[in-house]
């Protein structure tokens, strides 16, 4: 009988594949019925999401293609000796850590075969060094920064629907579950961040509910309450509200931040952005603040860093400075190299650096962001680099032409995870540094150019991973290319 969409069958998982995964080869004829020439027939792939190498799992078919299928774990029949039990209660509801039930230690081992197999077999590189994937000291409570989002529209899980106590539906305070955009499960507890970030979280949801104050609506575009988004700085222990709301209500906002300081006084800053847009991003097209004064303060290494509410900061602070002084060690700057820095953000690897440097010139696309780095940079006392707003989905070379920026020996790439542009590629070839240290969240698209700097004459020397995201199959790669 050929199976189809939707069937259930028996899968022996023997590896693991990019983005959590488990790989089960089967027979094409045994699975689906359809006969083929030998070697094609028992080469079948089917990727199974929640499984792990080791485990024996009833899946349902999702997706039935002529080289592979995909399905979905339904029932564990025999568990892989990595499996550990969830710490979180919502686990396999909330997408935020899908790899919470699996042992950190497998979590890296799988993390650095990825990020191998990516470059062997994507890449096609050989000749290359690959260094020990550097795991991240916390696994849990680990992030300086949480969003969550307010809904109309509440998320029941199984055991809420069978439950006999009676839920508030159309008030949400927590994280959207995984593409379903309009419905937002409900949490009290998250490991990600602190514990006082729950506290926090918690008294938000109770504080608003009891004020009756309506949420946004993605469907009619009314309501006020839109995100909760929470900082904290690992170093200094400085911490940030930030409400995100439709409007203005400023003796609401006022009463909310008074209230929120009685009970935490460990709350450093309040600020309320005011988002007008109809697309669920939680950046304000302004703010105001109604507590302190409006920033916090991170260190990374021996430098402090200014963090506005909307600016971006590497999540995992620790790790972080592993990362950096990764891709520090790879530039092997001796003190007296003109180096480019791409996709700069606000300034944290140019700053970090610098001391290394003659001069750096920070290459960033958002004007914001290239403000908080001038301001990273004054902080620090750092005279030597210079921080451009530029288009990199063009060409930045005219910028470079008309300033008269001297040539750089070394360039720093850490592209967001759709990777570089191809014309910014053939910038970088034209410039002709020396050597490249590419930074990357996302491997694949960091070996589509990395490719592309092979085939112009650069040679791929040496890769790392980085962790910075513990319980998640998301990685950090640091790239050495040599002319």
């Amino acid at each position: 009988m050929k199976i189809k969409k939707g069937d259930i069958a028996e899968f022996k998982i023997e590896k693991y594949a990019f983005e959590g995964k488990g790989i089960a080869k089967v027979s094409k004829n045994d699975l689906l019925g359809i006969n083929e020439p030998d070697g094609f027939e028992k080469n079948y792939i089917v990727f199974v999401h929640g499984s792990y190498p080791g485990d024996v799992v009833k899946a349902r078919l999702t997706k039935i293609k002529k080289s592979y299928a995909e399905a979905i774990t339904t029932e564990i029949i025999s568990a892989s000796p990595d499996r550990v039990k969830a710490k979180c209660k919502y686990f396999g509801v909330c997408g935020g850590c899908k790899q919470q039930d699996l042992s950190y230690q497998k979590q890296i081992d799988y993390k650095q075969k990825q990020v191998e197999e990516i470059f062997y077999k994507l890449g096609g590189f050989k000749d290359f060094e690959i260094e020990n994937i550097l795991p991240s000291d916390e696994i849990y409570f680990y992030r300086n920064k949480m969003e969550f989002s307010f809904s109309d529209k509440r998320w029941l899980t199984k055991q809420e629907i069978s439950s006999a106590t009676k839920f508030q539906k159309d008030f949400a305070l927590g994280l959207h579950i995984p593409k379903i955009f309009d419905k937002v499960l409900d949490v009290d507890e998250c490991f990600l961040q602190s514990e006082l970030s729950n506290s926090i979280l918690n008294f938000t949801r109770k504080f608003f509910i009891k004020k009756n104050v309506s949420v946004y609506s993605t469907k009619t575009h009314t309501g006020f309450l839109r995100n909760l988004v929470i900082r904290q700085s690992y170093y200094t222990k400085d911490l940030m509200v930030n409400l995100v709301t439709s409007e203005e209500d400023d003796e609401l906002l006022k009463n909310y931040s008074e209230n929120l300081i009685e009970y935490f006084p460990a709350v450093t800053t309040i600020v309320n952005n005011i988002s007008k847009k109809l697309s669920a991003v939680a950046v304000g097209d302004y703010e105001k603040v109604f507590f302190g004064t409006g920033f916090i303060y991170d260190k990374i290494g021996e430098y402090t860093f200014r963090i506005s509410a909307n600016s971006f900061f590497q999540t995992n602070t620790r790790q972080a400075e592993k990362l950096y002084q990764t891709a520090l060690e790879y530039a092997d700057l001796k003190g007296n190299e003109v180096v480019y820095d791409l996709y700069s953000g606000a300034g944290t690897i140019a700053i970090y650096i610098s001391q290394k440097a003659k001069e750096v010139f920070a290459f960033e696309s958002v004007q914001s962001a290239v403000e908080d780095a001038k301001v990273n940079a004054e902080l620090n006392n750092i005279s030597n680099v210079e921080f451009i707003t530029t288009d990199l989905y063009k060409s930045f070379l005219p910028i470079i032409h008309k300033k008269n920026f001297p040539v750089p020996e070394v360039m720093i790439i850490d592209p967001p995870r759709s990777g570089m542009h191809q014309n910014t590629v053939e910038d970088v070839i034209q410039l002709s540094p020396k050597r490249i240290v590419y930074v990357s969240c996302n491997p694949a698209t960091q070996v589509r150019d990395i490719k592309m700097f092979v085939d112009a004459g650069y040679k791929l020397l040496k890769i790392r991973p980085v962790d910075m995201f513990p319980q998640t199959y998301h990685i950090e790669n640091v790239a050495l290319l040599s002319k």
